[in-house]
C-alpha cells in the first residue's frame, strides 16, 4: 500500500506476507497493475545499450511493454541502427500488455520475425494468481492464431535447478510447457541434469499433446473497453 509520494519517493507499507515474513531485495520491481503507468517501455538504458546489441544478437526482448507504441519506439530504433532483421520478443508481464495483446501482436506482424514471452511471475501479480491459468491459456491461444511462437517462462523446474530434486507439482507444469514452442529455464547449480529433465518430459508429452484445441469460446480480452 502507498502511505506516500512526494513525487520522486514513494513510501509503501507491506500489509500482507507469507507466515515467515519476507524481505525487499535491491534491484527487484514493483507492479502497479490498477494504475494507468504513462512511461515508455524502453528507458535510457535501454536505448544507450542496443547499439551494442544489434550488434551481438539475433533478437532482442522487449520487457514491460504495454501499448503498440512501445513496439513502435523499438523498431524505430532499430531502423535507425539498420538492424531491421532482428527479432523482438515481446515479454508480457503486466495487465496492459495482455489487454492490449491483440493490438501488440498485429503491430508486431508487420515487422517479423517476433516472439511472445509468457512471463508468468510478475503476470500472476498483475492479473491475480486465481486468472493466472485462463490468461496463460488466452495467450497461446491467440498467439496461435498470428502464427507467433511463445515462450513458457518463470520458474520452470527452478526447484531441481536449485537443488536437483523437483516436485511433483514442478513436473506437473513442466509438462505443460508443451503448448509453447519454447521453455525457459533459469539458471541454477543443477541446470544441466535439469535441461536433460526436461526434454524427457517433452519428448514424452510431445507423443500425446499437438499444441492447442481451443474450444474457440469469445476471450475475455475481447470483452475489454478501451
Amino acid at each position: 500500500m502507498v502511505t506516500a509520494n512526494d513525487g520522486e519517493r514513494i513510501t509503501v507499507s507491506i500489509t500482507q506476507t507469507g507466515p515467515k515474513g519476507a524481505r525487499l531485495r535491491a534491484e527487484k520491481g514493483i507492479n502497479f497493475p490498477d494504475t494507468p503507468l504513462a512511461m515508455s517501455a524502453l528507458t535510457e538504458k535501454d536505448l544507450t545499450d542496443l547499439p551494442a546489441i544489434v550488434r551481438l544478437a539475433d533478437m532482442v526482448q522487449l520487457s514491460f511493454v504495454r501499448e503498440p507504441q512501445d513496439l513502435a519506439q523499438l523498431h524505430a530504433e532499430l531502423d535507425r541502427l539498420g538492424a531491421q532483421r532482428l527479432g523482438v520478443v515481446l515479454k508480457i508481464e503486466n495487465r496492459r500488455a495482455f489487454e492490449n495483446l491483440p493490438r501488440l501482436l498485429l503491430a508486431s506482424l508487420h515487422r517479423p520475425p517476433v516472439g511472445v514471452m509468457i512471463a508468468r511471475g510478475d503476470l500472476a501479480v498483475e492479473v491475480g494468481f486465481e486468472r493466472l491459468s485462463e490468461v496463460q491459456q488466452e495467450i497461446l491461444w491467440l498467439c496461435e492464431a498470428a502464427h507467433v511462437p511463445v515462450i513458457w517462462a518463470t520458474q520452470i523446474l527452478e526447484g531441481m535447478a536449485k537443488t536437483g530434486a523437483p516436485s511433483r507439482a514442478e513436473v506437473s507444469d513442466a509438462g505443460m510447457s508443451i503448448m509453447a514452442e519454447c521453455a525457459m529455464l533459469n539458471k541454477g547449480p543443477r541446470i544441466v541434469e535439469t535441461v536433460r529433465f526436461l526434454a524427457g518430459i517433452i519428448d514424452r508429452m510431445d507423443e500425446h499433446y499437438s499444441k492447442q484445441r481451443a474450444t474457440l469460446r469469445r476471450l475475455a480480452v475481447a470483452d475489454l473497453e478501451d
